[in-house]
């Protein structure tokens, strides 16, 4: 996973309350046991104007020109703004992988859901709540402003525009933002005591050798 620790980037306004998981990545692209390649299908049934199957070939799908991240002022966005309770619906966890393999880092709202809230950190994906009236100011600053980006600092919990103009400061869990500071997802976490399970592993072989022959 990697690290997360000062990010600036594009913001892509999604002015969009109650934003449910299979609307940010559609049922029919839950069949894969990989966990990569789900960039494509964000947002699937917004984006394009066909309906799309596992495995179709996204490139040459017809866009919906009306969708916010097909405008080309939004190309390369990595902030996504979005409306409260953000990633209700189902808990499933190829939400936030989507999002991410889409090219976001942070997303700022009002509120999410919990489970995907839990899970974006999973995926080295940064949810960020502000107040509403906050993220309302952010909206009418993105609207008012092509190219409008946002610097997030996660070391100091602190989001703000480029110019210094909006500044937020953000609450997050301490265990959490040094997991996303290390780019420590659960097996990182694991993978850190490596040593400790090997020579454990070595001793327990040891003291019962018979188990060699089960391996």
């Amino acid at each position: 996973m990697d690290k997360f620790t000062v990010h600036e980037g594009l913001v892509a306004p999604l002015d969009r309350a109650n934003v449910d998981t299979d609307a940010i990545i559609p049922k029919q692209f839950l069949k894969s046991i990989r966990r990569t390649g789900f960039g494509p299908n964000l947002f699937d049934e917004w984006r394009y104007l066909d309906h799309g199957e596992p495995g179709q070939d996204c490139t040459n799908r017809p866009l919906n020109p009306d969708f916010v991240l097909n405008q080309p002022r939004y190309a390369g966005a990595s902030i996504l703004l979005a409306r409260k309770n953000f990633g209700c619906g189902s808990s499933r966890e190829h939400a936030p992988w989507a999002l991410q393999q889409y090219g976001f880092r942070a997303i700022v709202a009002p509120g999410f859901a919990d489970i995907f809230f839990n899970n974006c950190y999973k995926s080295g994906l940064l949810p960020i709540v502000l107040p509403e009236e906050a993220v309302d100011g952010l909206f009418m600053a993105v609207e008012a402003s092509p190219g409008f980006t946002l610097v997030v600092d996660l070391e100091q919990q602190l989001i703000k525009s480029e110019d210094g103009s909006l500044s937020y400061g953000f609450a997050i869990d301490d265990f959490r933002k040094y997991c996303l500071l290390n780019g420590l997802d659960d097996i990182g976490l694991t993978l850190r005591h490596a040593d400790e399970i090997r020579d454990f592993e070595a001793r327990h072989l040891a003291a019962q050798p018979w188990l060699a022959n089960t391996i």
